[in-house]
């Protein structure tokens, strides 16, 4: 029904925002993922939402990016997963997090979540890991649209660099998603090696 809704931010509270468009106050639900991205209050955002319908009730579910959004409706159309439940995943990891996740099968990350369970988080990772690129979670791979500004200004360094690092943490025992998380906070210049990038990225795991 609603591909997007533009307007002024009016309130962000722990799981509800509202946003002022068109002479209107939208309340609208997103992952506490959002909270730490969002404009500050009075200046204008761009929302993309899911319009979910039941019969006690009708809520506008919202993420700042469409790819996000498409990640949320990806949720929906696993068995035992509703609106609830993926927007909870949705708040435990960002979406890029959660399809390393996917890939690496790190059902004990997912599990997280609250109300999700290991067997749940199993069937996460059996519906949806053929529709997930591994081009698109690795390192100079991942739309800059997937990450915060912050993330995204700082994650540049060198594809080469990035992967041996992310492999050497894999080797000392760490999840592909958690030594992906890792390197992409690091704050890098073109001239670090992978080890240089290993070492920093360490501190971000302990």
């Amino acid at each position: 029904m609603f591909s997007y809704i533009k307007g002024s931010l009016v309130e962000a509270l722990e799981s509800v925002i509202v946003v002022e468009a068109g002479n209107i106050g939208w309340n609208i639900h997103v992952p506490l993922s959002v909270l730490d991205r969002l404009p500050r209050t009075g200046e204008e955002v761009r929302i993309y939402t899911s319009f979910q319908v039941r019969e006690d009730a009708m809520t506008l579910y919202g993420f700042l990016t469409r790819q996000d959004l498409e990640m949320f409706r990806m949720l929906l159309g696993v068995n035992g997963i509703g609106p609830k439940a993926a927007l909870g995943i949705l708040s435990v990891m960002r979406p890029e997090d959660l399809r390393m996740a996917i890939i690496s099968e790190d059902a004990k990350s997912i599990a997280r979540a609250p109300g999700i369970g290991p067997k749940t988080a199993k069937r996460v990772i059996l519906d949806l890991k053929d529709r997930i690129r591994t081009e698109d979670i690795l390192p100079g791979g991942v739309s800059e649209s997937y990450m915060a500004p912050a993330e995204s200004a700082s994650f540049r360094a060198p594809e080469g660099a990035a992967k041996e690092a992310i492999e050497a943490l894999v080797a000392l025992g760490y999840s592909l998603s958690e030594a992906s998380r890792a390197v992409r906070q690091v704050s890098v210049d073109g001239e670090m090696t992978a080890e240089a990038v290993l070492k920093a990225s360490l501190k971000y795991l302990v």
